[in-house]
């Protein structure tokens, strides 16, 4: 097939509560939504996992534009081509894996639409349903009482699985608020980088809590830091804007920095690398999860599908789209008693819902 056209939906939604992590607060989804027209027709969907502002990786949406037009797509066009042959064709290009990833997506969904087969399927899926996790984000006013009460809204939805995001000055004193209210909550912390070496024995002072493990507590790039982390504490370490690529993973685990991978497919590059780094976790006995970057319900299907293979094994950021919008670009995912179905249409097994996407976009841009 024939790549004939892209456009780039920029939209914007509006959160139902402000996301605050250890790097900045979120108020809206500013999201890059890609609509990938075929020489047969079809139309595939991507989405791009960028940010507005540069924060939690060096990319986003303005210069994820602007090497997809410029530097991505251009190797693209003009040629026959599968999903499978993007990676390739891009490898010249360096980095930007969430442009590489949108641009992946959107190809790989088309020719899923024309051959009939859901995204699940043709990743290995071996489930109809999977376990829900969800994010909790640092309260605006910095109190374990709004703290407790948002969990407690969670634990009563369903989600079988608790994320504190965490950060210097709002880590032990609030995971200890939850632990004590949630004895036996599955519950894990996600620093965000937000840490160093020097705080290794501060980060030890978590193990009391039986937590599944610790997120990315240093900075991406200093691996030995998390080896030291790795080798001092009992909960095992998990990373995640460290982990670019398999053998970047496999790396990793190797030298002793990783015990767990969180798998974000837009921060790998597609969710042809996803899988890839998925086989290695089984490989190597290393458990994976399913990291979220509060995708619309296009990127959202694509990360169910992705958390429904086997060594999926721990319950993933995959939340219902009600956590964080009022109104999803798609028909809402919706979790019943924990589970969240994982979808069987051809491709995403979604489409945006037009009028909503029109109401929800703030500018188009054609690409091709």
């Amino acid at each position: 097939m024939r790549i004939e056209q892209v456009i780039v939906h920029e939209a914007a939604l509006p959160l139902v509560r402000p996301f605050r992590t250890s790097f900045g607060t979120e108020y809206t989804k500013d999201v890059l939504l890609l609509e990938v027209t075929t020489s047969d027709g079809v139309v595939g969907w991507g989405e791009c996992v960028a940010s507005p502002e540069p924060l939690y990786s060096h990319e986003f949406n303005a210069a994820a534009l602007l090497v997809m037009r410029d530097h991505l797509l251009p190797r693209l066009l003009g040629k026959d081509i599968t999903a499978e042959d993007v990676p390739d064709l891009l490898g010249p290009v360096r980095g930007h894996p969430m442009a590489r990833g949108a641009l992946e997506l959107g190809v790989l969904d088309a020719q899923l639409r024309a051959s009939g087969q859901s995204l699940a399927a043709y990743l290995g899926s071996t489930r109809t349903e999977i376990p829900c996790g969800v994010s909790v984000g640092i309260p605006d006013d910095d109190s374990l009482d709004t703290l407790l009460a948002e969990v407690e809204g969670y634990v009563a939805q369903g989600y079988q699985r608790i994320k504190l995001k965490i950060q210097p000055g709002w880590d032990v004193v609030p995971t200890r608020a939850v632990r004590e209210r949630w004895p036996a909550m599955p519950l894990q912390v996600d620093a965000n980088q937000a840490y160093g070496r020097a705080d290794i024995d501060h980060l030890c002072a978590l193990d009391e809590f039986d937590l599944l493990l610790v997120e990315q507590p240093i900075h991406e790039e200093d691996l030995l830091g998390h080896k030291l982390l790795a080798d001092r504490m009992r909960t095992p370490v998990c990373l995640d804007e460290s982990v670019l690529s398999v053998d970047n993973a496999d790396s990793l685990i190797e030298y002793g920095a990783c015990e767990i991978i969180n798998i974000k497919a837009g921060r790998v590059g597609g969710y042809l690398s996803a899988k890839a780094i998925h086989d290695l976790g089984v490989r190597r006995g290393i458990p994976v999860w399913c990291g979220g970057m509060v995708e619309t319900g296009l990127g959202r299907a694509a990360n169910v599908a992705l958390a429904s293979l086997p060594g999926f094994t721990l319950p993933g950021d995959t939340s219902a789209s009600d956590r964080f919008f009022t109104q999803d670009i798609t028909e809402p995912f919706v979790m019943t008693d924990g589970m969240m179905t994982v979808p069987t249409g051809p491709g995403l097994g979604v489409t945006p819902i037009p009028e909503i996407l029109a109401a929800l976009t703030t500018s188009t841009t054609r690409l091709v």
